[in-house]
């Protein structure tokens, strides 16, 4: 394993957070919190899945307070606290929008060099796939002294869900995640797949498909390895001051508690 370069003690600085106990999500996209001062909000829930081990009633969370005139809600969730793998407090990171742009800091910040060679340029959101129908979270292109000149194709997966220090995605059955898989396959071998599950949570040292949510995902997980598919799980700790990169976490192939 590479060494990774120094990087900046914040990764992605945040600011306006404001705690809170977690009263009910509803309606997917809301929840209900109330703040030390006993008042309760209503905050945008950034995360319609079943946010299975961070979706605690009465626990706590860090909101962020953004009151701009085209906002429909001034409190987004961003933080549940949850008792991590070592019995501590850890914060997980909710918002299914932030994995995106914390991931592409990483690589603009130069940690990720060793795995993924100098960086030329960066394009979000750009069409592939069959018919064009699909778009990849990101499109790298290498620097023009890099040693592997080929694009790469990189997908991000907000990942919360855990075991112990093992991280698994996804904790439902995701359609539309296995026909991510499907599209990195077909991008080799002009180009690099590469697979990058967001580990939005610091207690968390590996990573593998959570085979027992969606067993498809699991199957076409290990297809995509033997297909040259790269996976590069990125470890993060979540605090009030923001996000900071805490390395690369090993791959598990397979749940070790799936029945396959």
């Amino acid at each position: 394993m590479p060494d990774p370069k120094p990087c900046p003690s914040l990764i992605l600085p945040m600011q306006n957070l404001v705690e809170g106990v977690l009263l009910r999500r509803y309606k997917r996209f809301l929840a209900d919190v109330e703040l030390a001062d006993g008042q309760v909000v209503t905050a945008h829930c950034p995360n319609t899945g079943p946010m299975t081990g961070v979706l605690l009633p009465g626990g706590r969370v860090r909101l962020r307070h953004d009151p701009r005139p085209e906002r429909k809600l001034a409190w987004t969730w961003e933080q549940a606290l949850v008792k991590g793998s070592d019995d501590q407090d850890c914060w997980v990171g909710v918002n299914t929008a932030l994995p995106n742009r914390l991931v592409r800091a990483t690589i603009e910040a130069g940690c990720l060099e060793p795995w993924l060679g100098p960086i030329g340029s960066i394009r979000a959101e750009v069409p592939y796939g069959e018919n064009r129908r699909s778009r990849i979270d990101l499109l790298l292109s290498p620097a023009a002294d890099a040693a592997d000149p080929r694009p790469i194709y990189l997908e991000v997966k907000n990942t919360t869900w855990s075991r112990g220090e093992l991280a698994l995605f996804p904790d439902t059955v995701t359609e539309r995640g296995q026909k991510h898989l499907r599209e990195l396959i077909a991008v080799g071998p002009e180009a690099r797949g590469l697979l990058v599950p967001c580990l939005s949570r610091a207690d968390v040292t590996a990573f593998a498909p959570g085979d027992s949510a969606d067993p498809r995902y699991g199957e076409l997980f290990r297809e995509a390895l033997a297909a040259g598919v790269e996976v590069l799980p990125l470890r993060y700790r979540f605090s009030a001051e923001g996000v900071s990169w805490l390395g690369v976490a090993s791959v598990i192939p397979q749940d070790p508690q799936a029945r396959l």
